[in-house]
């Protein structure tokens, strides 16, 4: 049986939610560790032109990435904590169907077995 048809007529959109937010909050902090990326590459590349160096593509994005991982953590500090929070609901959650459908396996009449 889905989550979509609950036999006591609620609507499963709450349910549905943690794991959306979840994947919204995840893709926002992934694009925004990205674009820091991006930023801290074009300053390196600008910095080593201003100083008449010339410094490939592919050796700015790499010193960008390793610059970027410790500082990502300082500045998406509150985004982070969001998806981590997320990652808890849903995985509270899969730990709760989990031990329901163990214990239907059983043959047990648990708190959610009776739904």
């Amino acid at each position: 049986m889905s989550d979509s048809t609950r036999p006591d007529g609620a609507s499963s959109q709450p349910t549905a939610r943690p794991g959306r937010r979840l994947a919204v909050n995840l893709a926002l902090y992934t694009l925004a560790r990205l674009a820091l990326v991006a930023v801290i590459t074009a300053v390196i590349i600008l910095a080593a032109r201003l100083v008449s160096v010339d410094i490939p593509l592919v050796v700015a994005a790499l010193f960008a990435l390793i610059i970027a991982m410790p500082l990502s953590l300082a500045l998406f500090k509150k985004l982070r904590a969001k998806v981590n929070e997320d990652i808890a609901v849903v995985d509270e959650k899969r730990r709760k169907d989990k031990a329901q459908l163990r214990a239907r396996l059983r043959g047990e009449d648990g708190p959610g077995a009776a739904e």
